[in-house]
């Protein structure tokens, strides 16, 4: 009996410590697992603020990437103020320079030929066209038989003079008779240059039948045809340019007509054509038309095929020189308000500029107002910006 109780003593005393052993166990294997667990959530923290930091250095580095790839980089020039010629162009009309209407001087008739045609040259005093003269040569015959008729009478009573004198002095004529004769004799022969007059004046009529050129020139325009009959009311029949000087009546506005004197020089370019025809102010309009503010300046030009009364042309006008800014053809564009040029500001931002264009040459477009020359002006691209818009400005050397 004790030995078994003893034995169930020591087996209880056994199992105890084992239980001791398995709980120390558990707790150390749960110690392990928190640790475990707290070490992950704190990789998991660590991993997840390093991603998220790294994302947003990613997304706003992408974003300022994309910034800085959509501003542009624009070709700008400073032009500066160079010497240019200062030119103003203007448009008109070609006109005769000095243009004569040729009519009808005598009193008229049946046209029976025309001997010219527009754009022949004719001398002074050439006969354009030929007038029926039949009843007029007749009554020019007739008045040359009445000077013959009067010289005979005239003739007649200095014969009968003579005879007179001759018995004078023999007392057979009285002195009263002598005056009569005298008197005779000297209304024949006053009839007799009455009758010269009136024939040369016939002839005077006749010879002014026939149209003939004033002065010598072109014959510009013809109206006037065979079996045509013509007379005092008839109108003008033939325009002429004499000499065929030819001269531009261009229109220029109130401003630039200060700036043109007599004298000053010109370039004509007929519309249709690449000519370029020298040519002189010769007179300046001295009034300014009240309802369009222009006025009117005479350029002289001389003949030229090209050149056509009433037709358009294009004129340039040399008035010196002076300083103003000088840009390429390309950054100069066109709008409802005008011409105008994009400069780059201060902030790099496209502005807006509007200019008066001055004079066009080779070397490029004069700006006659509206920059200083010390503005950034876009030289290409222009249609593809619009003001505000920021762009990175590359200096181009101005080529003056």
């Amino acid at each position: 009996m004790n030995y078994e109780r003893k034995v169930d003593s020591m087996d209880s005393l056994a199992g105890t410590e084992s239980f001791y052993e398995a709980d120390d166990n558990r707790r150390k294997r749960m110690l392990t697992i928190a640790a475990v667990a707290l070490i992950a959530v704190i990789l998991l923290g660590v991993w997840y603020a390093f991603a998220h930091s790294k994302g947003a250095d990613t997304a706003a580095g992408g974003a300022g990437g994309a910034g800085a790839q959509n501003v542009p980089n624009v070709t700008v020039v400073i032009p500066g103020r160079v010497s240019v010629q200062a030119a103003i162009a203007a448009n008109g009309t070609i006109a005769a320079r000095r243009e004569m209407p040729v009519g009808i001087a005598g009193e008229g008739g049946q046209v029976v030929r025309v001997l010219v045609e527009p754009g022949q040259w004719v001398g002074a005093g050439q006969t354009l066209a030929v007038i029926d003269r039949a009843v007029q040569s007749q009554q020019a015959a007739s008045l040359a038989a009445s000077i013959k008729v009067a010289q005979a009478d005239a003739d007649l009573a200095q014969a009968e003079l003579e005879r007179a004198q001759a018995l004078v002095g023999r007392g057979f004529i009285s002195k009263a008779d002598m005056d009569r004769k005298r008197a005779t004799r000297d209304a024949a022969n006053a009839r007799v240059r009455v009758s010269q007059a009136q024939y040369q004046e016939a002839l005077a009529r006749n010879g002014r039948l026939n149209i003939v050129a004033p002065a010598a020139g072109l014959v510009l325009t013809r109206q006037v045809e065979p079996g045509q009959v013509v007379g005092a009311g008839s109108g003008v029949l033939f325009r002429m340019a004499r000499g065929g000087e030819m001269e531009m009546l261009a229109q220029l506005a109130e401003a630039d007509l200060q700036r043109v004197k007599v004298g000053t020089r010109a370039t004509i370019t007929p519309v249709g054509t690449d000519l370029q025809i020298a040519g002189q102010v010769w007179q300046v309009s001295p009034i300014v038309n009240m309802d369009t503010r222009q006025g009117t300046v005479r350029i002289a030009v001389p003949y030229s095929a090209a050149l056509r009364p009433g037709g358009f042309a294009d004129a340039r006008l040399v008035s010196g020189t002076e300083q103003a800014p000088l840009l390429p053809e390309s950054a100069v564009q066109s709008g409802p308000d005008g011409n105008f040029v994009l400069v780059v500001g201060a902030d790099d931002k496209i502005e807006r500029k509007l200019v008066k264009v001055g004079t066009v040459t080779d070397g490029g477009v004069s700006i006659a107002s509206g920059l200083t020359g010390n503005e950034k002006v876009v030289v290409l691209a222009g249609a593809f910006l619009n003001p505000g818009d920021k762009v990175k400005p590359v200096v181009q050397k101005s080529s003056q």
